[in-house]
């Protein structure tokens, strides 16, 4: 005869294996109705432009309804908590990313939801590295010139927000560098750039498509660029690896995530899906255009990247004493 132990293991064992068969026969089964995808910030920027992209890939391959929904604020993190707070059923997912998932919680202990516990983090889409640029007037045209600029004088530099991945990553190479500039900030990107071209600012690191013109137009100089290697589309700008600094490879990237819970054969579906959006030549080609770049993941590679990039930057605005008191 069982012992009571005996029989509640083999309805935990039975309990786990229905729940097991269920979970394929709902990824099978998905999607019986629309598919909502929060992006947390306004609409026209990155994550709208890049949610309406996926969204539409997705609506062709599975034959149903994909709609974004624009849900701004604090830094995307009003969006994130909405998906996080959702049920894992497939139907809510959030174009996720560094300001909403490693930025905001590195710099604002008071976000309400951990990036790592409380979402599924599904498929890579993509991202951009940042630009080091400087005013003409400045005349320096190597990082190394910078650095020793700076290291003679007090220099100023800008980005958008504080604690926007620009931001941090500009504290990083000066943590690395042995430097120290003062920066300016500003409430957006545009903003930013404008007072650098101007030279009211002398430095500044910036997204290609934000100064993109500017540089081509010799208003603004490239020092060098936080990929892992040069652009296509910026075929003359040397990374920070080849100016001495390899560890400056970071971009402002974004992935599809969803509430924490959601089923393995729902995630392992939609991940192989989103791959498939990304490598069509359509795509890849408007993502290189944008100076995009597009990492292929599985969903294990997307949690581990994630998880080392909170930890890098956590510590980044730790020692740059950016964390909100």
């Amino acid at each position: 005869m069982k012992s009571l132990a005996q029989k509640l293991f083999g309805l935990a064992t039975t309990g786990f294996v229905i729940a097991g068969a269920l979970g394929a026969a709902h990824a099978d089964q998905w999607p019986e109705r629309t598919v909502k995808i929060v992006a947390p910030f306004a609409a026209g920027g990155s994550s709208d432009i890049l949610g309406r992209i996926v969204a539409e890939g997705l609506a062709n391959q599975f034959k149903g309804q994909f709609i974004v929904e624009n849900k701004p604020g604090n830094g995307g993190a009003i969006g994130s908590l909405q998906v996080a707070q959702s049920a894992p059923d497939g139907y809510t997912l959030l174009i996720s990313g560094v300001a909403s998932h490693v930025a905001s919680p590195a710099i604002n202990p008071n976000v309400k939801y951990d990036p790592i516990k409380d979402f599924t983090h599904i498929a890579m889409l993509g991202g951009e590295a940042s630009i080091l640029v400087v005013h003409p007037s400045l005349g320096v045209k190597s990082v190394a010139e910078l650095i020793e600029k700076a290291k003679k004088e007090q220099l100023a530099w800008a980005a958008s927000s504080v604690g926007a991945l620009a931001h941090l990553a500009g504290e990083y190479f000066q943590q690395l560098a042995g430097i120290k500039m003062r920066h300016v900030p500003y409430k957006g990107g545009s903003a930013a750039v404008v007072d650098v071209v101007a030279g009211h600012v002398p430095v500044g690191v910036f997204p290609p498509y934000s100064a993109g013109e500017y540089m081509r137009s010799g208003q603004l100089i490239p020092l060098a660029i936080m990929s892992e290697n040069r652009l296509k589309t910026l075929p003359d700008v040397p990374t920070f690896k080849e100016s001495g600094y390899p560890q400056v490879v970071m971009a402002s990237w974004f992935a599809l995530s969803g509430p924490k819970g959601m089923s393995p054969e729902l995630v392992n579906k939609l991940n192989a899906a989103v791959r498939n959006v990304l490598k069509s030549p359509q795509v890849k080609e408007r993502m290189e255009k944008d100076s995009s770049f597009l990492p292929d993941m599985d969903p294990a590679t997307l949690t581990q990247y994630y998880t080392e990039e909170v930890a890098r930057w956590r510590k980044v605005a730790q020692d740059a004493d950016l964390v909100m008191k």
